[in-house]
């Protein structure tokens, strides 16, 4: 069972949403966790929620950061979860 799962909000043709794809694809890669991505245009409540805020990462569900991924925090967030 995986402890960690990291999900990224976006939408097509979002430039930022493809930099923090970028970053979440590294960081989940090295510390093998497990990512997903989810377009916020499939769906009126993300829509509404989020789309002033894309991309937004999300661990375990919990909103974590939005408009950019900031590498180190998202690593000292998945260690704490981690306990290491």
């Amino acid at each position: 069972m995986d402890d960690v799962t990291i999900t990224l909000l976006g939408k097509p043709g979002c430039h930022l949403c493809d930099d923090a794809r970028a970053v979440i694809e590294r960081v989940a890669r090295e510390l093998d966790v497990p990512w997903e991505e989810r377009d916020i245009t499939k769906s009126e409540r993300d829509t509404e929620q989020y789309w002033e805020q894309i991309p937004v990462t999300l661990i375990n569900g919990v909103q974590h950061d939005f408009w950019r991924v900031d590498e180190d925090r998202l690593r000292a967030a998945i260690g704490a979860l981690r306990g290491s």
